[in-house]
């Protein structure tokens, strides 16, 4: 049965007007979420992404090739009903952000990581006012207080579909800072990723990529630039450009 998946039922796929916003419709049989709550997007352009998702389909309906989908559901069926909890979990991210760990040696991956590393802490305090503060080693410090509730505040300002993608560009990352720096591109996605993975390419360089390590990473790149979609594509303003 672990086998098992719905067959493609329908032969149009089009994107429906709501009062609360978009929806999809299958030969006009309107898509549901998990919960049986009907799909409504929040802007069209999101909406076009999840009806060629389903459009995109053959035999079988496959989850795993509809990201932008699932990020729909994970919004309407989980985070609007946890918005609170979801944006604590991930603003906590700032108190142990990956970037604020360093290495003490070799000295070119101490330098590598200051020079791909500290741009970032210095554009979020100039954006936010809030300064965190890098420290050598494992051991958790704890960051300013007054900066890490000013974070806080940016990400609970979040609507429940922003959150879902962000939710993923942070923990995927390991980044609050780099999840922040994806929604308001400051770089290019993929030059974010290559920042959330300084130390691995480091020891690629020294040892050599693993084969099983390198395909995980691949699949979590694609994920990190679904999700950078997913945020982008949701919010009301279609006029911000994205970065590739």
């Amino acid at each position: 049965m672990s086998d098992w998946a719905p067959k493609r039922f329908w032969t149009r796929t089009e994107v429906t007007e709501e009062p609360e916003g978009y929806g999809i419709a299958l030969d006009e049989r309107k898509v549901q979420t998990p919960a049986k709550v009907a799909l409504i997007l929040p802007s069209r352009a999101l909406a076009e992404v999840v009806a060629a998702e389903w459009d995109a389909q053959t035999d079988k309906v496959d989850p795993r090739t509809m990201p932008a989908t699932r990020g729909a559901n994970a919004a309407i069926d989980k985070v609007r009903h946890q918005h609170g909890e979801v944006a604590a979990m991930l603003a906590d991210y700032g108190d142990s952000d990956l970037l604020c760990y360093r290495a003490a040696s070799p000295a070119e991956l101490v330098a590598r990581q200051a020079a791909a590393w500290d741009p970032m802490l210095d554009w979020l305090d100039a954006e936010f006012s809030a300064r965190l503060r890098p420290t050598v080693g494992v051991m958790h410090v704890a960051q300013d207080k007054a900066a890490l509730e000013r974070l806080l505040s940016v990400v609970q300002g979040m609507s429940a579909f922003e959150l879902a993608g962000f939710h993923d560009l942070v923990s995927i990352s390991g980044s609050l800072v780099l999840g922040l720096a994806a929604t308001r591109n400051v770089a290019p996605i993929g030059e974010l990723w290559r920042l959330s993975r300084v130390d691995e390419i480091w020891q690629a360089e020294q040892w050599g990529a693993d084969e099983d390590a390198e395909a995980t990473a691949a699949l979590k790149a694609e994920a990190f630039r679904d999700a950078k979609r997913f945020y982008d594509k949701a919010r009301p303003d279609q006029d911000v450009t994205a970065h590739d």
